[in-house]
Parts: structure tokens; sequence; C-alpha cells
């Protein structure tokens, strides 16, 4: 695999909280998503039919049968969930989980502030971990 590359990709201004941006580095796009103040990268394709997933107006939540097992649903995950534009096959930015099969995980790149600039890397695998940065 081949090294990452960080690149700057603006100031952190230009990624206000529940902002969504697709930029561009090393040939890929990359959708930068700021959920609750924490940046998080993702791919802009989606692994189906490799519609433009990070290209939606906003984020937004999903339902889950309620956790006591009635077949109420309950909203979760609200400003959490990219669902791709071309069949509405939804992730979860934090984790970039698919929440219909788990099994599908996307590449998460790192991302980090510096000095009031947004660092982008690519080329390299995000750690899994929660709380990586």
């Amino acid at each position: 695999m081949a090294a990452a590359t960080e690149q700057d990709i603006g100031s952190v201004e230009r990624f206000p909280d529940g902002s969504r941006t697709v930029v561009e580095i090393a040939g890929r796009q990359v959708g930068v998503f700021n959920v609750d103040g924490e940046l998080h990268a993702l791919p802009n394709v989606c692994p189906h039919q490799t519609g433009p997933l990070c290209e939606v107006a906003r984020l937004t939540g999903t339902f889950r049968q309620a956790a006591d097992g009635d077949w109420r649903k309950e909203w979760v995950h609200d400003g959490e969930i990219v669902a791709c534009p071309w069949h509405g096959l939804e992730f979860h930015v934090p984790t970039g989980r698919c929440l219909a099969y788990p099994h599908i995980q996307l590449r998460r790149y790192s991302v980090r502030v510096a000095e009031g600039r947004v660092l982008l890397s690519v080329g390299g695998r995000r750690a899994a971990a929660a709380g990586a940065a």
C-alpha cells in the first residue's frame, strides 16, 4: 500500500458543524463531514454501484426497532447517517459501517486539525479504533 499523502484542504471554518464538503486529493474524491465538532472523511463512492455517496444535501438519522423488541421504531444516529442518493444504502459516518450490511465497511481517511488548518491523508487506512483521528 502506498504511503499516505497529507494535504491541507482548507481552514477549519470551511467545515462548520453539520457540514459536508467534497474535496479532491491524490486523484480521489473524498467527503469530509463535521459530526458534532469531529471531522470524518469517507470516499465519495458507494460500494453498491459506485454512486456519489457524499453528495447528499445533509446528514440524517435512521430508524431501528425499539430496544425492548416492541414493534415501535426508534429514530437513532441523528445527523450521523449518509445515504447514497442512488439507492438509499445508509452508512454511519463516524464508523463507516453500512447499516443494512454490517460486513460492508467504508474506508475512512485520516483527517486532523493543526493550527486552524484541516489536513487530510489518503493512501493509508485510518485506524479503526474509537477516537482515532
